[in-house]
Parts: structure tokens; sequence; C-alpha cells
């Protein structure tokens, strides 16, 4: 009996470890039109989330026809790649100006599910991306947050899920900073009800900040400092599942001025100055503009200094990329998602790394 209770379990044991891990995920934001969406590597991405649609009356729909033209040609693509998933977004950076308001009554939610399944069924969309920035917390200059805001973004994913039931996927875009984490979301009640987790590990030297940094580093070594490690331990520390989990890249540089030559101005007093899309590095970092390039070993992340200029600009590029997937093996984390494919390099570029990446 020990012997056959024994072989029982190796069997279970060596079928637990057998079993395939669910494909990584691939996911880019994206906000083009669906007409320009063939010049990037789609094949490689296994969902894409168009941003932003329009919240009226309550209602999720588009802004205007070309939108909606937009959003059917995604869905369109989903003929030639049968496991490509296309969801849309609501919300965004400055785009949430109604969330605390509109969703703190039970009508306005249920209003705003029913009319969400009943897009998804009419359209073919996969699933909602909500980026709300940000509950509780203060978010976008002017916005409305207030302390019910956390719990009343959990009754909003719940009737979300009641009414789009298990055939459609619901998500949402995460702060990647600590006080989001500590203050926003109510995780024990939420992570169950979603599929995965979009983590904005970007921005996290956001353009308010008066002094330079790594805007989405792998790593942080100074007080103070975030990163991707930094949130992404903390979930797994109460309890989310790794595998739900989709750490945040970038496909811009934020770029700094009036920063002094010291330590190549890298942690040192600036003020914001532009965002430059991946599809610009080439021209505007060239090596006759007198960026220099270096690279940080402790936060796995590249940056440049213009020592005659005082611009220091930071980033992701393919090293970094190749920092976080290999991140992502190392803690079984779901994938990894971007914003945005419009500004990434069509041939190239930094969706092509983050595939090889995560092979």
């Amino acid at each position: 009996m020990k012997s056959f209770l024994l072989s029982i379990l190796v069997l279970v044991v060596t079928n637990a470890f057998s079993q395939k891990r669910e494909p990584y995920k691939l996911i880019a934001y994206y906000t083009g039109s669906g007409k320009d969406i063939t010049k990037y590597p789609v094949s490689k991405l296994t969902h894409i989330i168009y941003s932003f649609l329009q919240v009226k009356n309550d209602s999720l729909g588009f802004h205007n026809s070309s939108q909606q033209e937009s959003l059917q040609q995604l869905v369109a693509l989903k003929k030639q790649y049968p496991k490509l998933k296309i969801m849309v977004s609501v919300g965004g950076w400055g785009g949430c100006s109604y969330c605390s308001e509109m969703f703190e009554s039970p009508e306005r939610r249920l209003r705003f599910a029913k009319t969400t399944a009943d897009l998804f069924k009419k359209f073919g969309i996969d699933g909602l991306d909500l980026d709300w920035e940000y509950p509780s917390i203060e978010g976008y200059p002017g916005h409305r947050y207030t302390a019910g805001d956390k719990d009343n973004f959990t009754e909003l994913v719940k009737v979300l899920r009641r009414e789009l039931g298990e055939k459609y996927l619901v998500t949402f875009a995460a702060g990647g900073f600590e006080e989001f984490l500590e203050k926003s979301i109510d995780w024990p009640a939420i992570t169950p009800l979603v599929d995965f987790i979009n983590l904005m590990t970007y921005d996290l030297v956001s353009g308010f900040s008066t002094v330079t940094g790594h805007h989405t580093p792998t790593f942080d070594y100074r007080p103070g400092q975030q990163s991707t490690a930094k949130c992404v331990n903390w979930l797994i520390r109460i309890g989310v599942p790794s595998n739900k989990l989709i750490i945040g890249a970038a496909t811009y540089a934020r770029v700094w001025e009036q920063v002094e030559n010291i330590d190549n101005g890298l942690f040192q007093p600036g003020k914001f100055k532009t965002s430059i899309s991946y599809t610009k590095f080439k021209t505007y970092f060239a090596d006759t503009t007198g960026f220099k390039y270096y690279w940080d070993d402790q936060s796995k992340a590249g940056y440049r200094y213009n020592a005659s200029k005082k611009l220091f600009a930071t980033f992701d590029d393919p090293e970094s990329i190749k920092a976080k997937t290999d991140f992502i093996k190392a803690k079984k984390l779901g994938g990894i998602m971007f914003w945005e494919l419009r500004e990434d390099a069509p041939v190239g570029g930094l969706t092509e790394e983050m595939a090889k990446g995560l092979q």
C-alpha cells in the first residue's frame, strides 16, 4: 500500500511539473488608427487594449465614428490571429474626471456594466480594462477623489463581473507606486474578480518631479525610490497570485532640463521638459546631439545625459527590457504590457524585444 501511495504521489508531482505553463502575455495599449495597426508586429501580441472609449450618460461607447471603425478593424485581426484578444479601456490620465462621482452610485455602476456587456456582444470585444487614475488618492490635478472610491471601485468590478460573466475579461491598470498600492485598492476583494492586473511600473518618476531618476526601473536601491520589483514584491507579499501580475514598460523617454553635470545627471534637480517616443530615439539621441548613454546596473535601467545642454533622459531600451523579462520569469509573473504601441518602432522596436525576452 505504501508503495502504491508513493507511486500516486510521484505521478501527481510529475504531472504538476510537466504541465506546460500558460504562455506569457504581451499586451499593447493602442490609441492609433485601426488602418495603421498592420504595420506593427501584431503576431507578437496576445492582447491589444484600445484606448480610450467614451463614457457618456453612464454608458460605454465611442467618441466618434472613426473610433468605432478603428475598433472594428482591430477586432477583424482576430480572423488572422485567433488567439489575439481585443480589449477596450476607459479613463486614463486626465480621462477619468467622472469616475469618483459616477461610480459611487449603484444605479450608475449597473447602467455602465449593462451597456458595456451590450457593446461587447455587438462588436466582438473581448474585455474591459479600467484605468481610473486614481481611486481615493490624488491623480490628475483637479479631479475629484474621496476615501469611498476604494470601496466603490470594488463594487464596480463586482457588477462588471456579474454582468459580463466569465466570457469577457475584466482587468485594471494599477499605479506602480506605494501610495496607490496601500490606499487605492481592496486587494483581497478585487484580485479574485479580475483576470489580470496591469501594473503601470512606468512614470515612477513623473513629470511633476523636480529631481531626475529612472521612470521605469526594474529594481530600486535608494530610500523612497519606486521600482517594478518593489511593486511586485509588495503585491506578492499580501497574497496576490504572481501569474495575475503584468508589469509595465514604456515606449517613450522622459527628458529633464537644467540638470547639472553631477553623476551624469542622475538623481539631480531639474525641470521636466518633454517626452520622446521610441520612434524618435535614433534622431533625438544621435551621437551628434551630445547625449551619452549610461547604464545603472543596480536599477537595470539605461539613461542619457547631455552635458552641454544639461539634459537628462530616462527610458526603456533593449537592455532594460531584457532585465524585465528575466524578472518576469524569475517571479513567475503573467507577462508584460506597455504604453503604447503607436510610440514604438514598427520594425526593430521594443515590442520585438519583449517577445524575444519572453520566449
